[in-house]
């Protein structure tokens, strides 16, 4: 609850319709000499101005200096607190269409003391709720960049890839029309390639966590794109990443050592169990082993592809339908036989591309081929023995 003065300053504020005094109001309560009552008071100011059919332009000049004023007694449990209770209450009002500016800077705030508090996917999460593409209101690529980088960042702190390659996604599309540098700095930060990014310890633990994302990643043709861009990196080759990263990168099967070495990196949460019982890394190195192997056999039957990704033959089936499902592998399953058949080849990435319904036919159509070849050599030396050897042939071949 308010202080008494503030709520009769509100009080009477209200009656006037006076900006003046809400100005006031706001001044006292930056320099109140009891700071437990600011994150009340501030509270109250907001709800009186947004209940106080002020009109648009003294809401609006209101809101933003409430925001000012909150940004300046640089306190992050206040600004959560007084932030997100106007970031709830400005869409309950009749103003909220035209407050869409007012709504982003109190989100980039609340966003700053999620990061300083290192909630960063609480952070995410604020700042994605931010409108950027709306025709109520004209952003720039600048602005946009700005803030898909930050989202980005806080993903990939919390390790969740997927996303964060969405929003880097998104930066791709407009970066090449942002003159900015820092910006430019930091996108090349996020996406792994950030050369003369300061300081370098910083700059080496960012790609370090995007190789270790993209080592978690399900194994297909986004995670290859991403490995490719990560091995090119010169300064990769001086991590501890480096050698599973480049066997990833070659399409090479990883032993269970390579794994446990590089299990010791990760942080526990990166290593716990999963719906199924196994960990993300379990997962994504039986996903690699199964693509690398996709790259040695042309077919192999399920108890063999279960031996060399250490499962049984049925886990082996399963995971490799739902890849070629998923469109991350390219074969077929002949479940009579018990055997897959890879068709070569790089997956397109898209649901229901990777089936490949002909890979049967194909192998049946190359043996007819090569039976044909055989007989049309055997023909020919017939018919070289009969011109140079008639009597010879006559006598011994059938012809």
């Amino acid at each position: 609850m308010a202080s008494p003065q503030v709520a009769a300053a509100l009080e009477e504020a209200g009656k006037s319709q006076d900006v003046t005094g809400y100005l006031n109001i706001l001044e006292n309560t930056k320099s109140t000499p009891n700071p437990d009552s600011v994150a009340a008071d501030l509270t109250a100011f907001i709800d009186a101005v947004l209940t106080g059919n002020l009109g648009l332009v003294n809401t609006r000049t209101l809101v933003t200096d409430f925001i000012a004023a909150l940004r300046a007694l640089d306190n992050h449990d206040l600004w959560l607190q007084v932030g997100q209770h106007a970031i709830r209450t400005i869409p309950t009002t009749a103003l909220s269409s035209s407050l869409l500016e007012q709504s982003a800077a109190l989100r980039e705030l609340v966003a700053t003391a999620h990061e300083a508090n290192e909630d960063f996917l609480d952070a995410a999460k604020m700042l994605s709720d931010i409108p950027l593409d709306s025709s109520q209101r004209r952003v720039g690529d600048a602005e946009k960049a700005a803030i898909w980088v930050r989202i980005v960042r806080n993903y990939l702190e919390v390790d969740d890839s997927t996303t964060a390659e969405r929003y880097l996604n998104k930066l791709k599309n407009v970066m090449h029309d942002v003159a900015d540098a820092e910006l430019n700095l930091h996108f090349r930060a996020v996406g792994g390639a950030h050369p003369g990014l300061e300081p370098p310890d910083e700059r080496l633990h960012t790609l370090a966590m995007a190789i270790k994302c993209a080592i978690l990643a399900p194994a297909g043709p986004l995670r290859g794109r991403a490995l490719a861009h990560l091995y090119k990196d010169d300064r990769s080759a001086g991590l501890e990443e480096h050698g599973i990263l480049e066997k990833m990168f070659f399409d090479r099967l990883l032993s269970t050592a390579e794994v446990d070495k590089f299990a010791q990196g990760l942080a526990p949460h990166q290593l716990a169990k999963t719906s199924d019982g196994s960990t993300v890394l379990a997962k994504a190195v039986v996903e690699h082993n199964l693509l690398s192997a996709s790259r040695l056999y042309s077919n192999i039957g399920f108890d063999e592809l279960g031996l060399l990704l250490g499962l049984d033959g049925e886990k082996a089936e399963d995971t490799t339908a739902r890849m070629v499902e998923q469109g991350r592998l390219v074969g077929s399953i002949d479940q009579i036989d018990r055997i897959i058949w890879f068709e070569g080849g790089d997956a397109s990435g898209e649901k229901g591309s990777g089936r490949a319904e002909t890979a049967v036919g194909k192998e049946m159509r190359r043996w007819d081929a090569n039976v044909q070849a055989l007989a049309e050599d055997v023909e020919r030396l017939t018919d070289a023995l009969q011109a140079e050897f008639p009597e010879f042939v006559a006598a011994q071949i059938a012809v």
